[in-house]
């Protein structure tokens, strides 16, 4: 888990110097960064969906998770947690909850989020999530400069979730095939589409509710009817 550490603390640091930042800030560059990081995130987002090899798993998989998300309400178990977070600490810092709601699923969703936890389980090589925290403590600054605290909160889910993909691909990597790894990017990448469309305030999108869609992308898969 040493990679999902340093990722811990890269997103801890970029977010201590976005704090700094905020206060130097208007509203109208905050505006204009947070509309750059969303055309940045849907170009990411573009590139890790065309490295699917089956379109035909990633619409089931989007299909029945979206289902099973909002049947379970994920997104407003999601936000209700965020506006705890806002209550508890407060608006001093901007909006607590939507900052760690949205650099949560930035963080967590990614196609390097993912293969490079298993990668680390595999084969010890944790260079593809040292990358990544290179890359989530640069947006780190900025998101945090734009959205607050909420932001550095974020490094907890992140540290829990590339952790607990870490120790799962050690102990099943007899399992995990390259297919596997192929569509959970694609549909990863359609996800992280969403949050950027989110970000660029195109439309309003229950992403929390689609997070069922990734693991159903490795069963689909799994399943070999396709």
């Amino acid at each position: 888990m040493k990679g999902a550490m340093v990722n811990f603390i890269a997103i801890i640091i970029g977010s201590g110097i976005g704090l700094l930042l905020r206060m130097g800030i208007s509203e109208s560059c905050k505006n204009i960064i947070m509309q750059a990081m969303g055309l940045a995130v849907l170009l990411i987002g573009i590139k890790m969906a065309l490295a699917s090899q089956n379109s035909l798993i990633i619409v089931l998989s989007l299909a029945i998770g979206a289902t099973i998300g909002e049947l379970v309400d994920l997104e407003g178990r999601l936000n209700a947690f965020g506006m705890l977070l806002t209550r508890m600490i407060g608006s001093r810092f901007g909006d607590v909850g939507k900052g760690f709601v949205t650099a949560s699923l930035v963080y967590c969703i990614g196609a390097m989020a993912i293969i490079g936890s298993i990668q680390e389980g595999l084969t010890g090589d944790a260079s593809i999530i040292y990358a990544k925290s290179l890359i989530d403590g640069t947006i780190s600054v900025i998101f945090t400069a734009s959205m607050g605290i909420g932001v550095m909160l974020a490094a907890v889910p992140v540290l829990l979730y590339q952790g607990a993909i870490t120790l799962a691909a050690a102990a099943l990597q007899n399992l995990v095939t390259d297919s596997m790894l192929a569509e959970i990017s694609g549909t990863g990448g359609v996800l992280i589409i969403a949050i950027s469309l989110t970000m660029l305030k195109i439309i309003r999108i229950k992403l929390a509710n689609l997070l069922p869609s990734l693991p159903l992308a490795i069963f689909l898969v799994w399943l070999g009817w396709f």
